[in-house]
């Protein structure tokens, strides 16, 4: 190895995955690691389990930073960090990784509860939709609700699967049947079971994780992610972009992965929820000033399963100053008429990103076509007629038509 050259530094940092079995449910090599530590991290739980251990214990303090912290405090020492399961599947383990690097780490994960509750259900994993309330809002399953899909949830303490429960009955899935494990893989595991409708009052311990399949009643409407729901879909005040229009503007928007929107004059708040229905893993922010407007937005999010949804108060563009980083896309749908919107949208966004606006009124338009005058950028021209009684008769009633711009800033 050339002099100038530095070795690579040896992982200093262990993460190992521990489930309610303690060290007895350890790989070899995870044992050798906890016996080897001068310092363990973790919840009290997780430290309760390696009692006998002669290293300095911590745990995580007030919040996760303040452990975050504390281990860097005593880097240089052989530390290991206790976590649930597998650490890398909605555990500490992704959040060690961006905070120390990969090569700071070693990471041995053990079952997780997905993994044992699937084993225990007899599921194939890749057919469940995994997800997590714990710390985050029960909403979240809205998302994944349709006839026959099966969920494995983690959950926030022992009130959540009578939570769980009720929202199933109340969205139409009241015969849905829900399977609860207690403390999966140690002494004190527990299994109860019953449907969402009559779910059993009795107790449930707060280290808990819920198997539902879904079982639709007859009245049930499952909403599709592909986009263009119908306006029924959503709580609004008749200001909404219709359907037809809306399935075009996302498909020009185009979400991807760790993309976030801005969602100008969001209305309703159709095209960032659906965005987010599109691809779960991106952000969306939705600016509105309206007050019945901003409480539809937060009905919509819920109810479809998008609570992430970040909803700002204000009007563009002095609103888009407070907002947190800069968008890869951005959809004006109200206030086009106003050119200050447009330029600031613009300025914010990112290099490469897409730029969408609808125009239905003659000033809107006006403002598309000069602002495509200094920017570039490509019009298109949307027509929608629907069916409609004409008398006794049916016939084609025309919608307002609408002007598109779509651009990509370079």
């Amino acid at each position: 190895m050339s002099p100038d050259r530095k070795a690579p530094r040896a992982p200093w940092l262990t993460i190992v995955g521990i489930g309610e079995d303690g060290l007895d449910g350890l790989s070899a090599e995870a044992l050798a690691a906890v016996e080897a530590a001068e310092v363990l991290v973790g919840g009290e739980r997780h430290l309760a389990k390696a009692a006998g251990s002669n290293a300095l214990k911590m745990g995580w303090g007030k919040d996760f930073e303040a452990g975050v912290e504390a281990i860097r405090a005593h880097e240089g020492k052989r530390i290991v960090v206790l976590a649930s399961g597998d650490p890398m599947h909605y555990g500490a383990g992704a959040t060690l990784v961006r905070r120390f690097g990969l090569g700071a780490l070693r990471i041995i994960p053990t079952p997780g509860a997905f993994s044992l509750a699937a084993a225990r259900m007899g599921w194939s994993l890749p057919d469940v939709t995994c997800l997590t309330v714990h710390g985050r809002a029960l909403e979240r399953v809205n998302l994944h609700l349709a006839p026959g899909a099966r969920m494995i949830v983690l959950s926030w303490d022992g009130r959540t699967p009578g939570e769980l429960a009720a929202l199933l009955a109340a969205k139409g899935y009241g015969e849905s049947r829900i399977q609860v494990f207690e403390h999966m893989g140690g002494a004190d595991e527990r299994h109860v079971e019953g449907t969402a409708v009559a779910w059993p009052r009795g107790e449930i311990a707060a280290l808990n994780t819920v198997c539902v399949e879904c079982v639709a009643g007859p009245d049930v409407r499952a909403w599709s992610r592909a986009p263009g729901l119908s306006e029924d879909a959503f709580a609004h005040d008749n200001m909404i972009t219709k359907r037809e229009v809306r399935a075009v503007t996302l498909a020009l928007l185009g979400p991807l992965p760790g993309e976030t929107l801005w969602d100008i004059g969001a209305g309703s708040g159709t095209v960032a929820v659906e965005w987010l229905r599109l691809e779960p893993h991106a952000r969306a922010v939705a600016i509105e000033r309206d007050a019945t407007r901003l409480a539809n937005i937060r009905a919509n999010a819920g109810a479809l399963g998008v609570p992430e949804l970040e909803i700002v108060e204000g009007s563009a563009p002095e609103a888009l100053a407070g907002i947190g980083g800069a968008p890869d896309a951005v959809f004006v749908g109200g206030g086009v008429s106003d050119m200050a919107v447009l330029d600031a949208a613009w300025k914010h966004l990112k290099p490469r990103g897409r730029l969408v606006a609808n125009a239905v009124t003659l000033d809107a338009q006006e403002a598309l076509l000069a602002f495509r005058k200094v920017h570039g950028g490509e019009l298109s021209r949307i027509s929608v007629a629907r069916e409609g009684a004409v008398g006794r008769l049916a016939g084609f009633r025309p919608a307002m038509e609408v002007w598109q711009l779509r651009m990509e800033k370079s």
